[in-house]
């Protein structure tokens, strides 16, 4: 016989175990053990039995896989920990005694643990790391925004400033800004790099108070894991324009100074770094970043066209690839040739991000930020961005329009009629355009004028190359027509003859046609009634009266998935008419104030 098997030596009994058991093993405290989790990217899971994976008892607690802990294990920084928590331990004993000279020893050997082998173990590729920039990018932007806090290190707001103020010059040089989105919550911007759509989110500038109920010790220990992947990614995406890291100015002044001059001058860098108003320098180049840059990568994207060509590609995928870049290089020079001038009470850096990613100027009042480019009086701005509705002093030279225009036209991927945007204008809603439109789905007026005006823009630079091409062939033609004219002169002659017998042979026939007519007789017919079929009705029918053929013959088990498709199909159209019918009364109500209103001036 065989040996007996015990309860709980094997299955879901062995593969998983309670966190404090896996504390325990470990020797850490809860602290410490739930940071090394979330630096390792470990999370407790639910096992399918309880009970099982209780040994019988059915009490609710946390489980961990128990290969995760041996995982765990092996970790070096745990015993930096252990380091740390003794280190901890012989302070508070120094203090104790007041031997404040064992307290400044023991600070100066403080132990400290480093995160880059963590960052390379779970993201082995670089694309890996910007599928997972999100989250980075969002609490790094919200950690910028705080004061000091004593459940922070002080440390960690200015290094989080930093970092997203280097991501977003980096997104300015390469032009990777796709959409934007005013919300609620904050700024949503998305970018694409290297292929990666990245969104993330940037709260506005408002004070508020941390609320009671979020750890913050918890969400620095992510910070502290994130700061240093968004340096890697950084790092990695820098060298890829060929650009310093970390960044530099090209007004910037290498001189020779003091510590304490070099470091002011330091603090004002990077200030005008974070102004975003400056292109940032290459490597082994005095110059910013030019158009060089984008003709390389247009050679090359011919190229790579060339070589589908060649292959089994169709010509039409490659007429299409080429439309889309041709679209895509037009988008990136939206703001090329306009000059902004933004007013105090205006958000300064969401408006200059999106403006510089679309080859923009920007500047603004001096005693807003530091780095401003051009002074308010320049007769060169095109545009100013301002939020009141009167102002002290207007500018003929230029156009006064509301911050809403700037996050459209981007939206819209086309500059937008000015008219709507004027200050004192009501504006028009502010659509999303992370809202992917569906068949059967409400579409607001203002979004169905949006598409219908990028697709006249379309139509009209097609006319405008037809128009081009028949241009030339009609000049072509023309000339054709000039060499022919002049050898056909000498056969005129010839022909004339012809025609004049031909003439008199039609006007014969003619005549014996009109007596033809004369001897038939003339016949009446009465008029009788159409009736009148619609071939659209019709067709309809036709098509209800096979879909319902077609239910008879769905099987019982397919039958009831049937019914709640079709079901979640009419809800969807009742709240589409809903929501139409609302809009509807909302439009009447609007036109019954703008009636009274012009009534009451009157």
């Amino acid at each position: 016989m065989g040996k007996e098997k015990k309860k709980f030596k094997s299955g879901i009994a062995t593969s998983f175990i309670t966190r404090a058991s896996a504390v325990k093993r470990l020797q850490l405290n809860l602290v410490n053990f739930r940071r090394l989790c979330i630096l390792k990217g470990i999370y407790p899971v639910e096992p399918k039995s309880i009970r099982k994976a209780g040994k019988g008892q059915r009490l609710h607690r946390t489980y961990f896989r128990f290969k995760d802990i041996q995982f765990l294990a092996h970790e070096p920084i745990v015993e930096k920990f252990r380091d740390h928590r003794v280190f901890v331990r012989k302070v508070r004993k120094a203090k104790a005694k007041k031997e404040w000279a064992t307290v400044n020893r023991l600070c100066r050997n403080e132990p400290k643990y480093r995160l880059d082998h963590i960052v390379k173990e779970r993201y082995p590729t670089f694309v890996d790391a910007l599928r997972d920039l999100e989250d980075p990018l969002t609490l790094c932007s919200l950690f910028s925004t705080f004061r000091k806090n004593a459940k922070v290190k002080s440390e960690v707001l200015p290094l989080c400033r930093r970092l997203i103020v280097e991501f977003m010059n980096y997104v300015i040089a390469s032009r990777s800004l796709r959409k934007v989105f005013l919300s609620i919550k904050g700024i949503y911007f998305q970018v694409e790099i290297e292929g990666q759509m990245l969104t993330w989110i940037i709260p506005y500038n408002f004070g508020y108070q941390v609320p009671g109920d979020v750890d913050l010790k918890i969400m620095s220990t992510f910070t502290e894991f994130y700061t240093t992947l968004v340096g890697f990614v950084n790092f990695k995406l820098y060298t890829s324009l060929n650009l310093h890291y970390p960044p530099k100015l090209s007004m910037a002044s290498q001189s020779t100074k003091s510590e304490a001059e070099q470091d002011e001058v330091d603090d004002a860098v990077d200030d005008l770094i974070g102004s975003f108003a400056h292109d940032l320098v290459k490597v082994n180049q005095g110059s910013s970043i030019t158009g060089e840059d984008e003709e390389d990568n247009e050679q090359d994207d011919d190229q790579q066209e060339v070589l589908i060509a060649g292959g089994t590609v169709d010509e039409e995928t490659v007429k299409k690839a080429r439309e889309e870049r041709d679209d895509m290089k037009r988008f990136k020079k939206l703001f090329e040739g306009c000059k902004f001038f933004l007013s105090r009470e205006v958000p300064r850096e969401a408006i200059t991000f999106v403006i510089r990613c679309f080859g923009g100027q920007v500047s603004w009042d001096k005693t807003m930020f530091v780095g401003a480019p051009y002074e308010m009086s320049d007769e060169t701005i095109t545009h100013q961005i301002v939020d009141r509705p009167q102002q002290d002093k207007q500018y003929l030279s230029r156009y006064y329009i509301q911050p809403q225009w700037v996050f459209d036209c981007v939206n819209a991927h086309r500059l937008l009629p000015l008219e709507d945007y004027f200050p004192g204008v009501p504006l028009p809603p502010h659509l999303s355009p992370f809202v992917e439109d569906k068949e059967g789905s409400y579409l607001p007026p203002e979004r169905m004028a949006m598409q219908e005006g990028n697709q006249k823009t379309e139509s009209d630079d097609e006319e405008v190359g037809e128009e081009e091409e028949e241009e030339i062939i009609g000049e072509s033609e023309n000339e054709e027509d000039l060499e022919e004219g002049l050898s056909s002169d000498d056969d005129e002659e010839e022909e004339e003859d012809e025609t004049s017998i031909g003439d008199a042979e039609k006007k014969r026939l003619k005549q014996l046609s009109k007596l033809a007519q004369k001897q038939t007789m003339n016949l009446s017919v009465a008029e009788g009634e159409v009736e009148k079929v619609n071939p659209t009705w019709d067709a309809e029918k036709l098509a209800r009266q096979e879909r319902r053929l077609q239910e008879m013959m769905i099987p019982k088990k397919r039958k009831r998935l049937y019914d709640r498709l079709m079901k979640k199909k009419k809800e969807q159209a009742k709240e589409v008419r809903k929501l139409k019918e609302k809009r509807l009364k909302y439009d009447e109500e609007q036109k019954v104030n703008k009636k009274k209103k012009k009534v009451t001036a009157m």
